[in-house]
């Protein structure tokens, strides 16, 4: 049996893909094989010897201390994609949002409640919420992966003229594009180009405050931006100065923080980017599956801090190995299982910067090869399925 520690509460379409015959799943289970977590902080918890693996219902894993589970041999899987449409679907909205005047508007619309003539009075006031259609404009969109590429690809659609920069794009990342989607060389060519800017990064040290007062500079008076990424991205400080000078005519975060808060100019929502129950049952259900697949037969699917290998089972035995991305590994597994008589039917290996995993396939009895194994310099984890 499997043990599943539940962090926080996981949507039930997910957690009914575990076969009760080998799972059991509680929020207090002792001596977990994995987590399933969404916003809880793990930077402070003392991770179980049985932790093999934390899977992160959402795609953002800054509550995980990634480090710490690489030294200790456990992989930590994300779920990419599985709430992008719930974030474009918000991010079209906050580009009209940030066009139209909409909420204020609303707002207005609202004082009148109990006033004499009401219609009168909208029809009188109304000018002053104009804004621009998005029609027509230039989209610049920083991140071209499951959410930026969906955003590209629905604004052109709503005639946008669209273009897009991403030095690290996957290949079916940009399958997925549409071709009127224009390549820009880099950011600065975004910055310089667009009236609407849309961040679509990870919160990484080299994206934490990508928009600053430099970057600020470069672009169009008016410019209207929005981050659905994360509020690191955007430097708070800057971007108030800008707004105060109407360098950037609006501003749209999903990060509230309380000197963002009540500012004209600023819209801030209260994180609900992945806020459908459609995006909250399709990262549950990959998050099950990730976890799945990798306590049954080792394969490795959207890990964020070891490699991806996904092998089909060919062989009785496999040996999964977690290990350091340094010469010889390969060399002194294969020589071990040749002095055993132990045959390899197939071998599998990736490297992910410091950190490789690899899978040995055997039809053989593998004794004591694993203990022996375990004990090599630069072996994290080694198990056997």
């Amino acid at each position: 049996m499997y043990n599943i520690k539940l962090m926080n509460k996981i949507e039930k379409s997910g957690i009914d893909h575990f076969d009760t015959a080998l799972y059991n799943i509680s929020e207090t289970i002792e001596n977990p094989d994995a987590y399933i977590v969404r916003s809880a902080s793990l930077h402070n918890t003392e991770f179980e010897p049985s932790l093999l693996a934390i899977a992160r219902a959402g795609a953002g894993v800054n509550n995980i201390p990634l480090d710490h589970c690489s030294e200790k041999g456990i992989v930590v899987f994300n779920t990419p994609g599985a709430n992008a449409n719930g974030v474009k679907e918000l991010a079209i909205a906050a580009l009209l949002l940030s066009s139209r005047n909409i909420i204020g508007g609303i707002n207005w619309a609202a004082g009148l409640k109990g006033q004499p003539e009401v219609t009168k009075l909208v029809e009188k006031g109304k000018s002053q919420f104009a804004g621009p259609e998005i029609k027509g404009k230039i989209l610049g969109v920083i991140g071209l992966g499951a959410v930026g590429g969906m955003v590209a690809n629905a604004a052109f659609n709503m005639g946008m003229d669209v273009i897009g920069c991403d030095p690290y794009i996957t290949v079916n990342a940009a399958w997925s594009l549409s071709r009127a989607i224009s390549k820009a060389e880099n950011y600065d060519e975004i910055y310089s180009k667009s009236e609407y800017i849309s961040l679509h990064v990870p919160s990484l040290p080299s994206t934490k405050g990508l928009i600053n007062k430099d970057t600020i500079a470069k672009m169009k008076d008016g410019v209207r931006i929005i981050n659905l990424s994360r509020d690191d991205i955007v430097n708070s400080a800057d971007m108030l100065e800008a707004i105060q000078n109407s360098k950037v005519a609006c501003y749209v975060t999903d990060f509230p923080t309380d000197e963002m808060l009540g500012v004209e100019g600023v819209i801030a929502i209260p994180h609900l980017g992945a806020s459908t129950p459609e995006s909250e049952e399709n990262c549950a259900e990959m998050a099950v599956n990730e976890i799945m697949e990798y306590l049954e037969h080792g394969n490795i699917i959207n890990s964020v801090n070891y490699p991806t290998v996904n092998h089909p089972r060919n062989a009785k035995n496999r040996i999964c190995i977690l290990h350091k991305n340094i010469p010889n590994m390969l060399a002194q597994f294969s020589s071990l299982l040749s002095k055993k008589n132990v045959n390899i039917e197939s071998l599998a290996n990736n490297s992910l910067k410091d950190n490789a995993y690899s899978i040995i396939e055997t039809n053989d009895d593998i004794d004591d090869a694993l203990s022996e194994i375990q004990s090599y310099n630069g072996v994290i984890r080694a198990f056997v399925k």
